[in-house]
């Protein structure tokens, strides 16, 4: 070629890189539905169906791919004259959220994980010309490698289908699918040599998976039968089927270099470094092997897994690994480093030479001593510009991009992680998030290709993820206090004042945390082994919540059929009793340390004999808060008792010890009826007594003493064979009516 051909190339290159992410990024051209449009159409009509019933033939749907030139998604609705809506759009997802837009914005429609609002006005709002919905962004990501384990571990088809129904309504196009996976590694590790002990001493049990899979601990809950590697397989055939069939892309694992430690039997000159142990984990459960990306082997195993998954899975060309998880890497060296993720993505492009490599960002940011630029920089650009996308993961709160000029070229998707271990607190950074991704949009030389939601786990705190889905079709951020009202609005179908001005204080207070750098894993005394030193920090003012409390109260002799009514009340009030617990606890200090024996009694006495009884009886009162349908789901999923008792133990483990020996305690924090009354009451309870007793006794408190006690409470808990109500008990309305008598006032006091 000519020496000007090549430099007028590079002008090229520079003006793409300046002018779009759809320019800039040819090599993601490839990334595509597999489905055809017809299918696509058909997948939305069924989800109408399931959503609506007989109100869905009011609807006509087709999906025309021509609607879009730039991969952009867009829909287009109109109205027919005898009251149809017709929609077309560039995908089946694109139909489905456009579908969603017009429900909630013209109908009062809401769609949730705690109920749906779907009272269809007669005949349906008609539509004075088109209504165009698109988003900028190419893909609108959703799910945490973590949420299989601290959500969806126990899911079976119909829960899996509702939720794909979910993702289609809010936009959803690149969800990551990495259910049954390890069945595919059990024949890549029996090919290789490895024994059947072997395979089962690596692999943890079914809620711990998703650290099994990082490479942070093995065995653990385990052993995984053979039930659950083809229960697994069996789901995740269905779950692609239906992601693809609404023209979403299902990003597939591959491989990181975590092997099980019976590979050393088997190539014992392979460059294998154990790790340091794993959070508090010794190396019985934790120092993982890894085998280093350049060692040949690395390419055999990698490539021999990936073929696996495209063989039962088929392909849509991305893949996600994590390589150095919370795991600092045995050397800093730059040339080190792109080996390494030269070596990972070989793997990758020795089974697809199309693979895009999708990898979670949050490793920069967790150990960012370690990460400074030119480790981040040489990291990525092991990998050729373009071929890997990666999570900016928590960037409502620690943005990467804004610097590392834009993860130094390669495609990244600004995130809304929101919530650690799916615990049940209220939490949001509304103002973060209705501005973050437009900045990073309009960043210099971004390199923006989609945002997404990568929350731990889910199920609580709906009004986030509404918002945010909804953010990746708007062009501008929204008016957050109006954004408020119309939610309260869809939520309920109600236009009750009471309720909007209840959704705005929550908007503006505790959905609003700005403290810099705040990880929200909720600190509250009540979800934490009690101590004399707890955090009882808040980013919002408790009169906020209070206020908004006795609005939605006032509202809810007329709403207590609607079932997004009562899940808010039921949540709102926990979120109160949770502050008033702090409130309690702080008293129950005080006169400890101040040896005021009878305010110590007191105090103690209200909290563990009325206020967390009062909450348990609430949380029980209501389907969606209960301990007894999580383990009812795990042992669902056995074949006999013995695979009941592990997937029992799991199920409690993974919410209370997160360990053997409280390695992890208390991280996923649900406030659940059944778990509050055996768990979270019965350490109060102790604590309480303890302290009386130290009093008596003109003693000191020790909390070593006091670990040791109540460690035979959270153990004995994990293993007190109790079966916990499925079904709701008890009338939620007058038990959420005479907490609010006792405690209302007692709230007003003590702010």
């Amino acid at each position: 070629m000519p020496h000007g051909s090549s430099c007028s190339v590079v002008v090229v290159v520079v003006l793409c890189l300046l002018v779009s992410a759809s320019c800039m990024f040819p090599t993601l051209d490839h990334i595509k539905a597999r489905s055809s449009s017809k299918a696509q159409g058909r997948a939305v009509v069924e989800l109408l169906k399931r959503l609506i019933g007989n109100r869905s033939t009011e609807f006509i749907v087709s999906v025309n791919r021509s609607l879009s030139n730039d991969s952009l998604d867009v829909c287009e609705l109109r109205s027919t004259k005898n009251n149809k809506i017709v929609a077309t759009g560039s995908s089946g997802v694109a139909v489905a959220s456009g579908i969603y837009n017009y429900l909630k914005y013209f109908c009062n429609c809401h769609v949730s994980w705690s109920g749906d609002q779907l009272d269809l006005p007669r005949p349906l709002p008609k539509l004075s010309g088109v209504l165009r919905i698109s988003t900028p962004h190419r893909f609108r990501y959703y799910q945490n490698v973590c949420t299989f384990s601290y959500s969806s571990v126990w899911w079976d088809w119909p829960r899996w289908e509702r939720e794909i129904d979910w993702m289609a309504l809010n936009g959803i196009n690149l969800p990551l699918a990495f259910t049954g996976q390890e069945v595919l590694w059990q024949e890549v590790y029996r090919a290789i040599g490895l024994n059947q002990s072997e395979i089962e001493e690596f692999f943890s049990g079914p809620a711990f998976l998703a650290w099994n899979r990082m490479g942070n601990m093995f065995q653990f809950g385990g052993p995984l039968p053979q039930s659950w590697h083809v229960n697994q397989l069996t789901l995740q055939f269905k779950i692609l089927e239906r992601m693809r069939s609404f023209g979403m892309i299902p990003v597939l694992p591959a491989f990181s270099g975590n092997i099980p430690k019976g590979i050393l039997r088997l190539y014992p000159e392979a460059n294998v470094t154990r790790l340091g142990p794993w959070a508090h984990f010794n190396c019985s459960f934790s120092c993982s092997y890894m085998l280093d990306p350049r060692d040949p082997l690395f390419l055999q195993i990698g490539s021999l897994y990936l073929s696996q998954v495209v063989k039962q899975f088929g392909t849509d060309h991305i893949y996600n690994t994590d390589t150095f998880n919370e795991m600092t890497p045995p050397s800093s060296d730059t040339d080190y480093l792109s080996a390494v993720s030269r070596s990972v993505f070989a793997s990758m492009t020795a089974v697809d030479p199309q693979a895009i490599w999708l990898m979670q960002g949050w490793l920069f940011f967790s150990d960012a001593a370690f990460w400074k630029p030119a480790q981040i920089q040489a990291l990525l650009h092991g990998v050729p510009l373009g071929r890997m996308i990666v999570l900016d993961l928590f960037a409502e709160t620690e943005p990467i991009f804004s610097y590392t000029e834009s993860f130094y070229g390669q495609p990244f998707i600004w995130c809304m992680l929101q919530n650690f271990g799916g615990n049940s607190g209220f939490f949001g950074t509304v103002e973060s998030i209705n501005s973050g991704p437009f900045k990073a949009l309009h960043f210099p030389n971004s390199t923006l290709v989609g945002i997404g939601m990568t929350p731990e786990g889910i199920e609580q705190n709906p009004v986030m993820y509404e918002l945010m889905s909804e953010l990746a079709w708007r062009k501008e951020p929204v008016n957050l206090s109006k954004w408020a009202s119309l939610y309260a609005v869809r939520r309920y179908g109600s236009t009750q004042e009471n309720l909007t001005a209840a959704w705005r204080l929550l908007f503006a207070s505790v959905y609003n945390c700005t403290v810099p750098h705040y990880r929200n894993h909720n600190h509250s005394p009540l979800v934490r082994r009690p101590s004399l030193h707890m955090n009882v920090d808040r980013w919002y003012d408790p009169a906020d919540l209070f206020k908004a409390w006795k609005l939605i109260m006032e509202a809810s002799p007329s709403l207590m059929y609607k079932e997004t009514f009562r899940y808010d009340l039921v949540d709102v009030t926990r979120q109160v009793l949770q502050v008033l617990t702090t409130s309690y606890y702080l008293d129950i200090k005080d006169a400890f340390q101040n040896h005021k024996l009878p305010e110590l009694l007191t105090a103690g006495g209200v909290l563990v004999y009325d206020l967390l009884p009062e909450l348990n009886r609430l949380l029980s009162s209501d389907r969606n808060f209960l301990l007894g349908t999580w383990l009812e789901r795990a042992r669902s999923l056995a074949l006999d008792e013995k695979e009941a008792q592990l997937y029992d133990m799991n199920a409690r483990n993974q919410l209370t010890l997160w360990g053997p020996s409280g390695e992890i305690l208390d991280y996923a924090s649900k406030e659940w009826g059944g778990l509050m009354e055996d768990y979270y009451a019965q350490r109060w309870g102790l604590f309480v007594q303890t302290l009386v007793e130290c009093l008596d006794r003109g003693q000191p408190f020790n909390q070593d003493a006091f670990n040791q006690a109540v460690f035979q409470i959270e153990k004995g808990f994990i293993y007190n064979g109790r079966k916990y109500p499925t079904k709701p008990q008890g009338d939620m309305f007058e038990i959420a009516c005479r907490i609010f008598l006792k405690y209302y006032p007692q709230a007003l006091k003590r702010l």
